[in-house]
């Protein structure tokens, strides 16, 4: 072996313990959620005769506790009086990796669902496209939602947990950023910290409440309010890819 080759391989030993510890694998990701809703609400009548120019972009706060195995998406708390409150879902997602199992609170009218499924599998296509955000350098992927919807997530090796915003998982690193593609609605982290938190002391505690599929509630709420108008936004507010 020639004093080059040995040189690499020096080099590689010292080097490759900066470079694991380097890599998140537990941690904390709050996000901020934009939603303008005058581009959520397009297809629900003429939007802009019921919602004011000041109201058509409502931001929300997320936070995604993390290690090697769970995660759990959550509103972060606040004693702030919400404006427009109804207008988007505040969803608490809860996800298993070793098992597959996925948890979601829905709070619909005041009153809390629980869901539960399997993690959902997304068809990505991870893309040369590069930024930085909160100071990682991600990959630009995309996920072709159905015919009219296309899904563009920005993901990071550094942060070595399949992990994101609501149910989005399966990216080889934490999505940082996610979007629509008409920008409606978008989540970018504020920030990232390194902690070692404890995601199981955040779901919800077994009680006698009914737990549904996201598809049985779904056909539950549409056969007792689909017909009507409102009843149609509420749907869409809460089943439609988020």
């Amino acid at each position: 072996m020639n004093s080059k080759k040995i040189s690499i391989i020096i080099l590689c030993v010292w080097f490759l313990p900066y470079l694991v510890s380097s890599q998140i694998s537990s941690g904390k990701i709050t996000y901020e959620r934009k939603t303008n809703l005058y581009k959520k609400f397009k297809n629900n009548g003429d939007v802009k005769e019921w919602l004011r120019e000041e109201d058509k972009n409502k931001i929300d706060i997320f936070e995604l506790y993390f290690n090697d195995s769970l995660s759990v998406f959550k509103p972060q708390e606040s004693d702030l009086v919400e404006r427009m409150s109804w207008a988007t879902t505040k969803n608490m997602v809860y996800q298993n990796q070793i098992t597959g199992k996925r948890l979601t609170e829905k709070k619909i009218w005041g009153e809390s669902f629980l869901l539960a499924d399997t993690i959902r599998v997304f068809k990505w296509k991870i893309t040369d496209s590069k930024r930085s955000i909160c100071g990682y350098v991600c990959r630009k992927a995309i996920w072709q939602a159905n015919d009219t919807t296309r899904i563009y997530a920005w993901f990071s090796a550094e942060v070595n947990a399949s992990i994101g915003p609501e149910s989005f998982v399966g990216l080889p690193g934490a999505i940082l950023g996610l979007a629509t593609e008409d920008g409606g609605i978008i989540y970018f982290a504020k920030t990232v910290e390194v902690i070692k938190p404890d995601p199981i002391s955040l779901v919800p505690k077994k009680t006698k409440q009914k737990i549904y599929k996201t598809s049985e509630l779904r056909e539950q709420i549409a056969k007792q309010f689909g017909k009507e108008k409102w009843g149609k936004i509420m749907i869409y507010n809460n089943f439609e890819i988020w």
